[in-house]
């Protein structure tokens, strides 16, 4: 057994008995996609392996600052705020390399009294359509791709200065550069190496587009292990960061004068063991399956927006010649268009540009598959495939341009509310206005630089 592969609870009972483990982080995953839990003594969770832990149900009805938000139908003051049930799913226990003498186990959210899962729970949301696709014989594989902005800079030393002034890893922009990039090894290789020994298999790391911007590439997997791994690294990520005295951010665009950080998904369906998008000569090597999954994913795109841009800085990303799309377009191998189709054969996948590196995984892979399966099961057909620059192409529709925007039309649409339940679309377009009203009510930096000597 190595540091790297998933661990059993017989190997966990193992590590505990020869003291290399005395701790255990039962953690789920709440609406931002932050890891929250308990972290547990190993002995004790040994005795108590089968019961799982419990934690306050007000953890899926907070805003970012842990505040209790009124209006949910999920829980409230008057229902008393009473707990849900955290079960571990064993097949995701890892050692957790970037701390000392840990494991992690990753939980679904369940309902004490149904004993069902929690249905406006991310996780539970996106094993919800992982049901729906297995009914048709179909699996899911999937791969995050996840950039960040790394500062020499403390969290800490970052909260004091305003989120202003900070030091960026690098002084200019330095896509692909191997200089650049060897100058962040202390942080970037450390972070490889830990992800790697925490059972994430990492493929690479890189310089990206902006000015001290990086991106680090894990292998695909299963569509809920990558959300899993998707959430596990970028917790991974910041806990190195804090170790290091230096910060990583996964905003979507940290800076009006630079890039954003994206999350590009790639997604591909399989049946029987063959890649289903895959087809013949006569198909142009690509399926029916492949088509209409592709038909549905981009006509529901613009009214499950929330589900890939769920901040209201995610929308600040979509700019002209930005490297982020903004019209919903398809084209082979083509970085301007929303939704790009790359590889062949048993690698073929399509590459959804549109998310940022601020996104829920298990949305954004609950929203995808949602519209994909229901392009099948309708056979609805995509635009035709656009070729050239999809930013000068102004006959294609527009990404929403505000989260409010995609609040509106997420709330009201028929249609994600067939796809996705009644109980997801009411709780998170209520989740997602109270994002909106509180950027509503803050006073930003731009307005006390253009109005406070001269209104």
């Amino acid at each position: 057994m190595t540091s790297r592969e998933p661990l059993t609870q017989e190997d966990l009972r193992q590590l505990v008995e020869t003291d290399d483990i005395d701790t255990v982080i039962l953690a789920f995953t709440d609406h931002y996609g932050r890891l929250l839990g308990k972290r547990s003594d190993a002995d004790f969770f040994l005795d108590t392996i089968d019961d799982g832990t419990h934690a306050c149900d007000y953890l899926l009805a907070v805003d970012m600052e842990m505040e209790p938000v009124d209006g949910y139908t999920y829980t409230n003051w008057e229902g008393g705020y009473g707990d849900f049930h955290m079960v571990p799913d064993f097949s995701t226990m890892r050692r957790c390399a970037w701390t000392e003498r840990t494991v992690m186990v990753l939980c679904d959210v369940v309902d004490d009294s149904t004993h069902t899962n929690v249905g406006v729970a991310p996780r539970s949301i996106l094993r919800r359509q992982l049901d729906v696709a297995a009914e048709s014989g179909y699996t899911a594989k999937a791969a995050s791709e996840l950039e960040f902005f790394l500062y020499r800079d403390t969290y800490r030393e970052a909260h004091e200065k305003g989120y202003v002034d900070l030091t960026a890893a690098g002084w200019y922009v330095e896509d692909y550069h191997l200089l650049q990039g060897a100058r962040v090894e202390d942080y970037v290789g450390a972070a490889r190496r830990v992800l790697r020994d925490s059972g994430i298999p990492v493929e690479n790391s890189k310089g990206e587009a902006a000015i001290g911007q990086h991106e680090l590439n894990i292998r695909y997997s299963e569509v809920l292990d990558m959300a899993d791994r998707h959430v596990l690294m970028k917790q991974a990520m910041k806990e190195l960061a804090d170790s290091q005295g230096v910060s990583v951010t996964f905003m979507a665009k940290p800076h009006a004068g630079q890039p954003g950080s994206s999350c590009h998904i790639h997604l591909s369906l399989w049946k029987d063991g063959h890649n289903a998008f895959s087809g013949t000569a006569e198909q142009a090597e690509r399926s029916d399956v492949f088509r209409w999954f592709l038909g549905g994913w981009m006509q529901h795109t613009p009214t499950l927006m929330p589900c890939y841009a769920p901040t209201v800085n995610s929308y600040k990303r979509y700019q002209e010649q930005s490297w982020a799309p903004t019209r919903l377009a398809w084209s082979t191998d083509n970085r301007t268009a929303g939704f790009r189709i790359v590889g062949s054969g048993p690698s073929l996948r399509i590459e959804c540009r549109i998310p940022g590196a601020d996104v829920n995984p298990y949305l954004a892979y609950a929203a995808a598959l949602a519209s994909g399966l229901d392009g099948i099961a309708n056979q609805i057909e995509p635009p035709e495939e656009f070729s050239g620059d999809v930013y000068s192409a102004a006959d294609i529709a527009t990404v929403p341009t505000t989260l409010r925007e995609a609040n509106d039309r997420f709330k009201s649409s028929a249609d994600a509310r067939r796809l996705l339940g009644d109980d997801v679309i009411d709780h998170y377009s209520w989740f997602f206005s109270q994002e909106c009203e509180a950027y509503d009510q803050a006073v930003t930096d731009w307005e006390l630089r253009r109005y406070f000597e001269r209104i």
